[in-house]
């Protein structure tokens, strides 16, 4: 991951820069906004991190340059100045977040993660939304397009579910683009990604000196996406107490700040969507019914890509063409051997684990056709009865301590799709511990 950092002041440039390093991501820096447009033009990215106001030509202005040359990267907006009406405008023109100096950068990582992996995903499923919507001709993607295109212009609430890696948020945008409120923000926030002490905030804002470090109001995500839609990604994450307090905003459609008293209307069309099983962790207790029922108005189920193999030769086209535009390559395609392949393979991780096989193969293919022997299709271990095996416990006898501990992290890492916080309390250490195991065992992920 790499990502352009574009603000006047040096200072904040540098401490943005020394905190992304920290947690593994590349960064570049530009004191303003033609030295941004001049390295966007020459490098790939895959977000920009812009201050709102600069010298020349500011943040808005940037993001106007880009949508006309053609730029899908998500965008941060930074501003010193908390009006909402700049983080209204901002995303009108095109930023996918928005946040307030100062600001805490473990929060601002979370985001860039968070946006970049949802960027990528509709991306690849996507593809030009202008051409094609989102991707997919086999009878199950039809059958949700049209139930798509039947609930989008009513409002009503919607649940998405499926396996990690379906496209869920893909659907949510698709709900959007067809719904009265297309005009108007996509908000994302993926709950699990969120610590639980900084959920509450992120989702209804607070008000100057609710909490100590408080000293501006911050603006939360149910306001900034009035006007258009609020998705709430792995809903089943959500601790119980603030469970209550989602059911209060869609029955009485009112927030309040925190640290505030007055109640504020707010207009935001609320998709849900979640990889869990939300009736059984009803019977668990573990998730509200009436909060459940609230959210279940109309359940989209998205099925794994193993349950729709048809689709994959039409998304490994795109992937395919998505990688050329980017690493500036020019594969045509596959042998038929290696689309039988893909279309074998049980994809346990679903498009991410497609887009991953097939990026690898486009690196190391000779030609400009990817051939079986291309593909490295051994990171699903699958038994003979076709269920997914579980990862062994036991080491070999010459791996060192070192080496076991060092194989535990990666593996925890990789259960949680890179989340370190989720790692951490796994391992049983601290996350500053596990961003110093990483640093120190030099595991790039």
């Amino acid at each position: 991951m790499k990502i352009l950092i574009c603000d006047d002041e040096e200072n904040i440039r540098n401490v943005m820069k020394r905190f992304l390093s920290m947690e593994g991501i590349e960064s570049d820096t530009a004191e303003n906004g033609l030295s941004a447009e001049r390295m966007l033009r020459d490098n790939a990215y895959d977000a920009l991190l812009v201050d709102l106001r600069m010298p020349g030509l500011d943040g808005l202005s940037l993001i106007r340059w880009m949508k006309g040359e053609g730029f899908r990267m998500p965008v941060i907006m930074i501003s010193a100045h908390g009006d909402i009406t700049d983080a209204v405008t901002a995303l009108k023109e095109g930023a996918a977040d928005y946040i307030v100096k100062p600001f805490d950068p473990e929060e601002l990582v979370i985001k860039i993660k968070n946006l970049v992996e949802s960027t990528n995903m509709k991306n690849i499923v996507e593809g030009d939304r202008k051409e094609t919507g989102f991707i997919g001709e086999s009878v199950e993607m039809l059958h949700i397009r049209s139930i798509i295109q039947k609930i989008a212009p009513s409002g009503a609430t919607a649940l998405i579910t499926g396996e990690s890696g379906t496209g869920k948020e893909v659907v949510a945008r698709e709900i959007h683009a067809y719904s009265s409120v297309s005009d108007g923000p996509f908000i994302a926030i993926n709950i699990g990604g969120v610590p639980e002490n900084l959920l509450e905030s992120e989702l209804f804002g607070y008000e100057k000196g609710a909490f100590t470090g408080a000293d501006k109001r911050k603006t939360g995500l149910f306001e900034l996406a009035s006007g258009g839609t609020l998705f709430l990604d792995e809903i089943g994450d959500m601790p119980l107490s603030l469970q209550v307090k989602i059911l209060r905003v869609l029955q009485e459609r009112k927030i309040t700040r925190l640290g505030g008293t007055m109640q504020m209307p707010i207009n935001a069309r609320i998709v849900a969507a979640t990889n869990k099983d939300l009736e059984a962790m009803v019977r668990e207790s573990t998730f509200r019914e009436d909060l459940f029922y609230r959210l279940n108005v109309v359940r989209i189920h998205i099925p794994p890509l193993r349950d729709r193999r048809s689709d994959i030769p039409l998304l490994a086209a795109h992937i395919v063409s998505r990688y050329n535009r980017q690493m500036g390559m020019r594969i045509t395609g596959f042998t038929p051997d290696a689309l039988e392949a893909l279309k074998n393979h049980p994809f346990y991780g679903n498009v991410r684990e497609l887009e991953n096989v097939i990026e690898r193969a486009m690196i190391f293919a000779d030609g400009t056709v990817i051939g079986v022997d291309d593909l490295d299709l051994r990171s699903s271990m699958i038994k003979k009865d076709g269920e997914r095996a579980e990862e062994s416990a036991v080491f070999p006898e010459a791996l060192s301590l070192r080496d076991i501990e060092r194989s535990a992290i990666i593996n925890a890492l990789h259960r949680w799709e890179g989340n370190r916080t989720r790692a951490a309390e796994e391992l049983g250490i601290s996350r500053r511990t596990l961003i110093s195991k990483i640093a120190e065992y030099s595991i790039d992920l």
